[in-house]
């Protein structure tokens, strides 16, 4: 079989592991890139020893001078839906890195171009691979804790600001949200089953990212969010109570929750940097019911995440397998569309100071 030929729009950090992992994939190889930074993705190229791959300062040039099977898009945060529109324009299926987008028109320019290219897109959410997320998804899904009513999640950093590229609102359009918070929504979504998002009421703060104190290197340019929180209704009666944090004065946001009617399931986050459960490093998993009508709490037993960059290689196993087999997306843009809603309906009910509807 001949091997895939893949190309990377966009060569900044992330898109190291993405050619790691189609390194570590069969009958795959990165024969191209593209960055709008002069001479970057050659250098991109070279820095990682992949002589054979071209390197070009616009994905026009790319698409022109090479034959590609699909593409991983890699870019600013402000750039992924042009990037991924443009992708599909070419025929290819596109791996695009979360977030999916920004603004919900940028999310239906993306789904409309997907829908009349015949191809797909898959978003880049590596932590569903993870074996304890996907026990998550078999818990919830199962019925067994009842009619499910309530769902608190989130992640947050005591102290974990990044810079560059991440707190530029022009490149990134948003902050936390996109960063580690769409996370923690897709965790609690995809168990779920992706219900349809319905209204958000949300503050988001920039307190410490604007703070010389606790930001030093990047306070005069910081102009995202740097805290979030929002209370999310959704179809069928559900509400998540949703937070997340890059810098805050507290170690933790707390433990992702579900309540339902008949059993209630806790997920502890880990200590450390991330203080989430999304990523699956999870400290314990516990089922709360009743027995014999006593409150009783039941220990999960969780399996070894196999780690980061083994959930990485995986989410560009199924995505080569996708385009291999001509699809479907394994993580498919009609459910992160929703993620998406949220995060665009925390941004405006922020702005706004009330509830608002979900744009969909």
């Amino acid at each position: 079989m001949p091997k895939l030929r893949i190309g990377i729009i966009g060569t900044g950090g992330i898109a190291n592991l993405h050619l790691k992992s189609y390194h570590a994939l069969e009958n795959v190889e990165v024969v191209a890139g593209c960055d709008i930074v002069p001479g970057k993705a050659k250098a991109f190229f070279k820095t990682n020893k992949c002589p054979d791959a071209k390197g070009f300062d616009s994905k026009e040039e790319m698409f022109k001078a090479v034959k590609l099977d699909a593409v991983s898009v890699c870019t600013y945060n402000s750039t992924h839906a042009e990037c991924t529109v443009a992708a599909l324009e070419q025929g290819l299926p596109v791996l695009l890195e979360k977030p999916m987008c920004v603004t919900m028109d940028e999310a239906r320019a993306i789904t409309a171009a997907e829908k009349k290219s015949g191809k797909f897109v898959t978003v880049g959410f590596q932590p569903r691979y993870d074996p304890n997320m996907q026990l998550l998804k078999k818990i919830v899904s199962s019925g067994d804790l009842g009619k499910i009513y309530y769902v608190q999640t989130g992640g947050g950093r005591w102290r974990g600001m990044p810079g560059g590229t991440f707190v530029d609102k022009k490149l990134a359009g948003v902050g936390v949200l996109a960063d580690i918070g769409c996370y923690s929504l897709d965790m609690v979504l995809y168990a779920l089953g992706y219900p349809k998002p319905l209204t958000v009421s949300a503050m988001t703060a920039d307190y410490l990212g604007k703070s010389k104190k606790y930001n030093p290197d990047f306070y005069k340019t910081f102009s995202v969010d740097d805290f979030s929180s929002a209370f999310i209704r959704l179809e069928g009666g559900l509400t998540i109570d949703f937070r997340t944090s890059w810098a805050m004065h507290m170690d933790t946001t707390g433990a992702t929750i579900f309540l339902g009617s008949e059993k209630g399931l806790k997920i502890s986050p880990t200590e450390g940097l991330w203080g989430g459960a999304w990523d699956g490093s999870c400290k314990d998993v516990t089922l709360f019911h009743d027995e014999f009508g006593i409150p009783t709490s039941t220990a999960i037993p969780l399996q070894e995440s196999p780690g980061w960059e083994e959930n990485f290689i995986s989410k560009c196993g199924a995505f080569v397998k996708a385009v291999k087999t001509g699809g479907p997306a394994p993580i498919p843009t009609e459910q992160i569309i929703y993620n998406q809603a949220i995060i665009d309906g925390i941004i405006r009910s922020s702005a706004k100071g009330c509830e608002v509807k979900c744009d969909l």
